[in-house]
């Protein structure tokens, strides 16, 4: 009887066991994984896979300078002065562009607090303020520091790796999606675990191209290969890697595609020489040929580009015109509908070619550009210089000369010394649709009448035009009209403030970019008083600011403080489109692809 007790007492005993070893046979999965695909605890694979995965903060080195960190998107800037949402990478372009709308100004970036940014490790780090946003940045070390981030080379996701303990049983198997995931994944690894990775894995090089793998070995030797064989674009340079993408056939079919070239800019040895040839034209023929035209000569000259990359040579070769000969390196391509440039870099000179690529030419733009109005007036009769200004009024200078356009796109200007021979042309304007295209040569003070001006207004009467100018990014005015310039501020300024001192005015359209805004102004009545106050009334709102003419009546100025809806219109440049006695149009141009608004005023 002791002994059937005993017997069963044991047997009672090992259930448990029997059932606990049998559950865990049916939930583990036991494997041998293969040694040569074991991620072990600090190895040198395991570390360079990190490194891969870092996150690279040199991505936006526009915004911070810094490519330790990144900042967390979106983000507020103020570029040179214009306010920038930055919601995706594209945008920082939009800062590129006003960085690089000067050569010989001083940029500037200001971030609106607080951000967020992205440490190599993922970590995000609330930042409240600049100084808390400078101590990172130092912490970077400068442009082209030393860094743990491998960034010539990377994974091509997804990767699936497996986790073992240490009796060989399968835990989870992982699919990684990203850098973050892997990272993480691999900061993870202890020596409880035994990690394998699921091969082949397929990684991109720094080129575009991708390598499959099959083992830890292969990989391992790949990413030490390639981890110096790229430029990490640790620096600062923002321009430095604009024609990463480009080709010397993309190049020929741009420019050969487009017709009637312009010299957008040309800087040679710190001299800015774009104003001795606007009305050049310049077309590029397949053939390696080259025609330069200004209306009254035609220069003949050759072509050619060559090499890759950001090492793409542009030969050119014109026989008169030495400022533009010399072997150019390729540094950005633009090709926008309506909007192509070429950019060619030579140590610090620079020449940058644009075109409309609508076919135009000297005498009118041709191609779907409407210019008929401004060529019809141009060409008919006498023109007389009535204002212009560049910083200040220097109407007086050319008072005694009148000026005629012929339809084949020359032109001149006489004064009691004799005629001085000039070209002129339109194309598509940088801030309104049409713009005219003058060079009267070297000579004073026509020469500063040379530029791609913008068309404000032109009627039979009047040709009103305004140019941005380099460096300063200031703006100059030019108005054309029939009657000689009688002495005095000149420009119409008078007359503009005479007009809307004159009667009510109302908001007849308020159009911002294209979005109509005219309704919350329906009902109020305008009042421009005498020395510079203004009313706005509809019976129980009174809105009270203050506005100017400015500019000889080619800008005017209006404030209304935080009055709504009137504080729209707070703005120190809206250009003055068109002024009669009962209707005054204004256009203001925001920079940074911030579009344009328009204002129109009726007369009650």
């Amino acid at each position: 009887m002791k002994t059937t007790l005993k017997n069963l007492l044991i047997v009672a005993l090992m259930l448990p066991v029997l059932v606990l070893t049998s559950c865990r046979t049916e939930e583990m999965e036991i494997i041998n994984p293969p040694q040569e695909e074991v991620v072990g605890v600090n190895s040198t694979i395991a570390q360079l896979m990190q490194q891969v995965a870092l996150n690279d903060g040199s991505g936006d080195n526009i915004l911070d300078g810094a490519s330790c960190f990144e900042i967390q998107l979106p983000v507020t800037v103020i570029a040179n002065g214009i306010e920038i949402t930055v919601t995706d990478e594209d945008d920082f372009d939009i800062i590129e562009d006003i960085f690089d709308e000067f050569s010989d100004d001083t940029d500037t970036l200001e971030i609106i607090f607080p951000i967020t940014i992205i440490l190599e490790d993922f970590t995000l780090v609330v930042i409240e303020d600049q100084a808390q946003f400078d101590q990172q940045v130092a912490l970077c070390g400068g442009p082209n520091a030393d860094d743990d981030d491998i960034e010539c080379i990377d994974f091509q996701y997804p990767i699936t790796a497996s986790v073992f303990n240490l009796n060989n049983e399968l835990i989870e198997t992982v699919v990684i999606t990203s850098d973050e995931e892997l990272f993480d994944f691999i900061d993870d690894i202890d020596s409880d675990t035994i990690v394998t990775f699921q091969f082949p894995i397929t990684v991109i090089l720094w080129d575009g191209t991708t390598q499959i793998v099959n083992n830890f070995t292969e990989l391992q030797s790949v990413i030490q290969n390639a981890a110096d064989q790229c430029d990490e674009d640790d620096d600062n340079d923002i321009n430095d890697d604009d024609c990463n993408n480009c080709t010397t056939t993309q190049l020929e079919d741009l420019l050969t595609g487009c017709s009637d070239w312009m010299v957008d800019k040309l800087e040679r040895n710190d001299d800015d020489l774009e104003d001795l040839y606007v009305g050049y034209l310049f077309n590029f023929n397949n053939d390696g040929t080259l025609t330069v035209d200004n209306g009254a000569t035609t220069f003949n000259g050759t072509w050619a580009s060559s090499g890759t990359a950001n090492n793409i040579t542009v030969s050119i070769d014109v026989a008169g015109l030495p400022d533009f000969n010399d072997d150019w390196i390729l540094h950005e391509i633009d090709d926008f509908p309506g909007e192509k440039k070429v950019d060619l870099r030579l140590g610090d000179d620079r020449l940058r070619f644009e075109s409309d690529c609508l076919g135009g030419g000297g005498g009118g733009g041709g191609g779907g550009l409407d210019d008929t109005a401004l060529v019809n007036a141009l060409t008919t009769g006498d023109w007389y210089v009535t204002f212009y200004f560049d910083d200040v009024d220097e109407t007086a200078n050319y008072q005694d000369y009148t000026f005629n356009f012929a339809t084949d796109g020359t032109a001149t200007a006489t004064d009691s010394g004799g005629s001085t021979p000039g070209t002129w042309s339109t194309s598509a304007g940088d801030e309104t649709d049409l713009e005219l295209n003058l060079n009267f040569g070297t000579t004073i003070p026509l020469d500063e009448l040379a530029d791609d001006w913008d068309v404000l207004e032109a009627t039979n009467d009047i040709i009103r035009l305004k140019d941005v100018s380099g460096g300063d990014g200031s703006e100059d005015f030019l108005t054309f009209e029939r009657d000689p310039f009688g002495g005095g501020g000149g420009g119409g300024g008078s007359t503009l403030e005479a007009i809307l001192e004159d009667g009510l005015w109302f908001v007849a359209m308020y159009d911002e970019d294209g979005d109509d805004q005219t309704a919350p102004y329906v009902g109020y009545e305008i009042d421009f008083m005498n020395g510079g106050t203004v009313t706005a009334t509809n019976g129980s709102n009174n809105i009270n600011g203050t506005w100017a003419v400015l500019s000889g009546g080619n800008q005017m100025l209006l404030d209304f403080g935080t009055q709504f809806p009137f504080d729209e219109f707070n703005d120190d440049d809206w250009e003055v489109l068109s002024s009669s006695d009962t209707e005054v149009v204004l256009q203001d141009v925001s920079g940074g692809g911030g579009g344009t608004d328009t204002l129109t005023l009726q007369k009650l």
